[in-house]
Order: structure tokens, then sequence, then C-alpha cells
């Protein structure tokens, strides 16, 4: 009985997603999951630069003006 090698996803993503992925973790040298978050992260601060009720900004930060 052989095994067959299967690939389990726990998100959608088609395998051209999944190639895009691996290629940018590659460069930026992180594993998928690194790059996700960070994918995520300046996601999140491009579109709330002043952060959330719950989720402010680290002290220090530079913080643009939203106005």
């Amino acid at each position: 009985m052989t095994k067959t090698k299967v690939k389990v996803s726990t998100f959608s993503a088609t395998p051209r997603d999944l190639e895009m992925l691996e290629v940018v973790a590659r460069y930026h040298g992180l594993n998928k999951s690194a790059t996700i978050v960070s994918l995520v992260r300046k996601e999140f601060w491009r579109a709330f630069p002043g952060g959330t009720d719950k989720l402010r900004p680290d002290r220090g930060a530079k913080v643009k003006d939203e106005s």
C-alpha cells in the first residue's frame, strides 16, 4: 500500500493563490502563516490608522491624522 500525499488547506484558496503566497513568503524569508499575518497587519493599519475601540496603536507609533 502506497501513501499518497494530500494537500490540506484550512482556508479557501485556489492553487494559483497558494503559489502566490508561497512566492511572497519565500521572497520575505517567512513561512506562509507569518506572511498572512504580516499582510493582515499591514492592511489593518492602512484601513484603520488610528486603530479601533479595542485595538489601539502601540505606544510611540506615528499615527496619521485621519481628517
